[in-house]
């Protein structure tokens, strides 16, 4: 698809007032013309005798009592014959002297000022936990008032005088709020608060389900309206008790509304890795391009108040299937035309780039998917957080199983073999209240912005609550099935029989969803949120939630076809901390847990492996044979140098170990895949002087090449909010073993505590970064 429709008109073209006449639904008809006055007289049947045309000085509008009429005025002009000697298309001077704001006896009440009181640090702003946002406008969340300042020709008259205030956003029907004396649970409404002579506060109130995005403002009187470039931003509003996205609990509020920098971890199980992520939802342009993905997701106007429709269209549009939306994924390991995911540091450059060209970011994978959503739903308000689960599950076939099919031998069939375990999967969470669901089911929902498999044929997923997938409960919208076999579902192995008919000979019910995370509210370690997702594994009320799934899904549990003797375990180890550019070792342990001698051959194979569970190839086999006593436990061992790995060697340094074996004596069949990965060293940054606003002070960013080969096109990427904006420093080639500085220069513009991020990438080696935090002091 290409660039919106909507961009090509600008978007006060498209809020042209007189192309939005049609009155409002909140609009009532008497709004601007209070026919039952105070003082008991109508419009046309006014206290004093006199109606409109009949005026109580005995003059008409045409017979006026200075004997003058409307073209034959008292001081011989006329109309087009003015005073001081300019007619109508003929005058004095283009900009003409503004009208005296000294209070007026009488008069109809004219706007001739509006001031928003939108500065950065003013209580408005500050009030709506909006001052962050690097922005000149006015920026409030619904379901809380706000204030604004306006100058009328004479001071505003509460016994007679009305206004009210039009919102309205792009292609929807304007909103009035209307004048009253308290506001109440219905939302939209305005109130004059305090008079000053000509000037007067007023107090406006939107609705706690008000649709969210760009509002033109206009202050209406009696006689007519104000200046109508006036500009608001209303944003989902997790403070507000009303509100859907509400949030009890300030703490969580200031993490997963306010906080700018994230930790979205990688890696396996066993080998957890983290990188920092910069969120940046409040620099400058972010709100624009994520109001943008909304417009391009063609979400109706009416729909943008609900969270529930809102994160659906943002996990659809934050991939580009279906809709041209902002990452196009890519895992093929070449990324000439665009960037390699792993060199991304954050989310601003990314939606930035999307808003000004129109055109899909290349490239990202299921980490800049998760980091980009979550910088979305937080800057529009929703709370929101980043998850990584280890040994994530991808079911293509939506029976909620991990299915791996072996020939003969025990050896992995791969083109049969569609399901596939990722090392790790990010996707996120956001929170909101489910009216469409019974109740029990608001609080987290899960939402998942990486293309993997169509729901109503498209490419998103969620919301979904973690408490339905907790409990298996598959009948619950959305995509309830799909995350629920991510984190809880069976590993079967199918081994094909001479007669080419598969038999079911293991099923491991604890294959995948481990140490599901994220970053911990208030601090940068680890929370393990895996009891969230799944009940205790292996306990009672995990294995009931697996059966409810089945159930719901129509689809039998898996079980062993004439299960034969299992008296002999096998696990895999490996190293952790390996640096690439080392050796590895790798271990399989086997117990014989029987009475009598065992046994065994296995077959071993090593190949590269990208992070989503897809082998590249294979570069290494061995088999071996080993005898078991009775009890006996024993350690199978294997050497993988860096000369058989290095040339094959894939993004964040993946590999998998496939063991399968037999027991001879029982014919039990062994069978296990265990990942690993080599560790990339980190980049070291370090802040020379003070952190002062408006002062530029450099960073160095230092980095050691672990390899005995140069590294070539080495490309820096570094960033910060309300630090640095993000920019590529393109280095050159970095020789064996050289360490290298990187000097940046950059001028902080928001004081507190902040992290300056940054990343590298080269042809032989990637996945490498570094952070750390800089507080700046205001100026």
């Amino acid at each position: 698809m290409a660039r919106c429709e909507e961009r090509k008109k600008s978007f006060w073209e498209r809020l042209c007032p007189c192309c939005c006449t049609e009155r409002s639904q909140y609009e009532p008809d008497n709004d601007m013309r209070p026919v039952n006055r105070p003082d008991g007289g109508s419009r046309d049947n006014r206290p004093d005798g006199g109606i409109g045309d009949n005026r109580p000085d005995g003059g008409s509008r045409d017979n006026r009592p200075d004997g003058g009429s409307r073209d034959n005025r008292p001081d011989g002009g006329s109309r087009d014959n003015r005073p001081d000697g300019g007619s109508r298309d003929n005058r004095p001077s283009v900009n003409p002297p503004s009208p005296s704001l000294t209070p007026s006896i009488g008069g109809p009440l004219q706007v001739q000022n509006v001031d928003l009181l939108k500065q950065r640090g003013g209580e408005t702003r500050r009030a709506h936990h909006t001052d962050e946002f690097e922005y000149d406008e006015l920026i409030v969340r619904r379901g809380q008032p706000f204030k604004i300042c306006v100058t009328f020709q004479r001071a505003f008259n509460p016994k007679s005088d009305r206004i009210c205030v039009v919102l309205q956003m792009a292609n929807a029907q304007p909103i009035t709020l209307s004048q009253v004396n308290e506001f109440d649970e219905s939302g939209w409404a305005c109130q004059v608060a305090e008079v000053n002579g000509c000037k007067s506060n007023i107090w406006l109130n939107t609705s706690a389900q008000a649709p969210i995005g760009l509002y033109q403002m206009i202050v209406k009187t009696n006689s007519g309206e104000g200046p109508s470039n006036l500009r608001v931003y209303i944003l989902f509003n997790a403070w507000c008790r009303m509100d859907s996205v509400f949030m009890d609990n300030e703490a969580w509020r200031q993490e997963y509304v306010l906080n700018e920098i994230g930790r979205i971890y990688y890696g396996t199980q066993n080998q957890i890795g983290e990188r920092s992520w910069n969120y940046g939802q409040f620099d400058k342009g972010v709100l624009d391009a994520c109001l943008y993905l909304l417009d391009c997701g063609r979400i109706a106007p009416g729909s943008r108040g609900d969270p529930i429709n809102v994160t659906r269209v943002i996990s659809a549009m934050v991939n580009s299937m279906d809709d041209n939306g902002v990452v196009a994924g890519s895992w093929s390991g070449d990324y000439a035309d665009g960037v390699n995911p792993v060199a991304w540091v954050g989310s601003v450059d990314i939606l930035l780039r999307y808003h000004q060209s129109g055109s899909s970011v290349k490239y990202g994978q299921c980490w800049v998917f998760g980091g980009v959503t979550t910088t979305v739903l937080r800057c529009l308000g929703i709370p929101g957080r980043t998850i990584t689960n280890f040994a994530s599950a991808h079911d293509a076939d939506g029976n909620l199983t991990f299915d791996i099919y072996f020939d003969e031998n025990m050896k992995p069939i791969e083109d049969k073999n569609r399901d596939s375990v990722w090392n790790y999967h990010v996707w996120n969470d956001c929170w909101m209240t489910r009216p469409d669901l019974p109740a029990g089911y608001s609080g987290w929902q899960a939402i998942d912005s990486t293309p993997q498999e169509t729901s109503n044929g498209i490419y998103c997923c969620g919301p979904c609550p973690l408490l339905a997938i907790k409990n298996g409960l598959t009948n619950i919208k959305y995509d309830a099935p799909f995350i629920f076999a991510e984190v809880n579902s069976d590993k079967v192995c199918h081994q094909r029989m001479p007669n080419g008919q598969f038999k079911r000979v293991l099923v491991e019910e604890r294959a995948v969803g481990h140490c599901i995370s994220t970053k911990a509210v208030g601090s940068f370690a680890r929370d393990d949120i895996t009891y969230l997702y799944k009940h205790p594994e292996g306990s009672t009320e995990e294995r009931n939630s697996v059966h409810t799934a089945a159930r719901y899904s129509n689809k039998p549990l898996a079980a062993v076809d004439n299960e034969e003797t299992s008296d002999v375990s096998m696990s895999v180890e490996s190293q952790d901390g390996v640096i690439t550019g080392s050796d590895i070792n790798v271990r399989v342990l086997l117990k014989n847990n029987s009475n009598s001698r065992r046994c065994v051959s296995l077959s071993l194979t090593v190949g590269v492996m990208y992070y989503n569970g897809i082998c590249k190839e294979s570069f290494k086999n061995e088999t071996r044979d080993t005898t078991l006593n009775p009890g006996e436990g024993k350690a199978v061992g294997m050497l993988i140098s860096y000369a058989e790995y290095s040339k094959h060697l894939v993004d964040q340094g993946a590999m998998m170990l496939t063991v399968s074996g037999i027991v001879n004596e029982t014919g039990q069949k062994l069978a296990k895949q265990h990942t690993f990965r080599t560790r990339t060293p980190d980049l070291v940054i370090k802040v020379r002087g003070d952190a002062i606003v408006g002062q530029q002070i450099v960073a160095e960013v230092i980095f050691k090449n672990p390899l005995n080969t140069t590294l070539h096109n080495a490309v820096f990427h570094v960033e910060g909010p309300g630090l640095q904006r993000p920019k590529v420093i393109k280095y050159g080639n970095i020789g064996p073993l050289q360490t290298v500085c990187v000097s940046e220069r950059f001028t902080p513009r928001r004081p507190g505590p902040r992290q300056f991020i940054a990343s590298l990438e080269s042809n032989e080696l990637s996945q490498v970064h570094g952070t750390t935090e800089v507080v700046v002091q205001p100026c």
